[in-house]
């Protein structure tokens, strides 16, 4: 059963509840990211702002690693 289409069962038939269920716990997913990336987007500034106070410039991009889930973001 592909991950995709989880409204459908192994035969092709509709599967409402299976499919209910995915989407449910694919929005969760949706807003943790939001979230994590509310934190990066607020981060940024502070780390340029750090930078700045100690006589430097950040000139490129700063790879990030969630300690919790072990996710990067580049």
């Amino acid at each position: 059963m592909a991950t995709d289409r989880m409204d459908k069962n192994g035969e092709g038939y509709a599967d409402p509840t299976a499919g209910g269920a995915w989407n449910s716990i694919r929005e969760k997913e949706r807003r943790k990211e939001a979230a994590r990336m509310a934190v990066i987007s607020n981060l940024i500034p502070i780390l340029k702002q750090t930078a700045e106070l100690a006589g430097f410039e950040i000139i490129g991009r700063v790879p990030l690693k969630d300690k919790a889930t072990g996710k990067e973001y580049r």
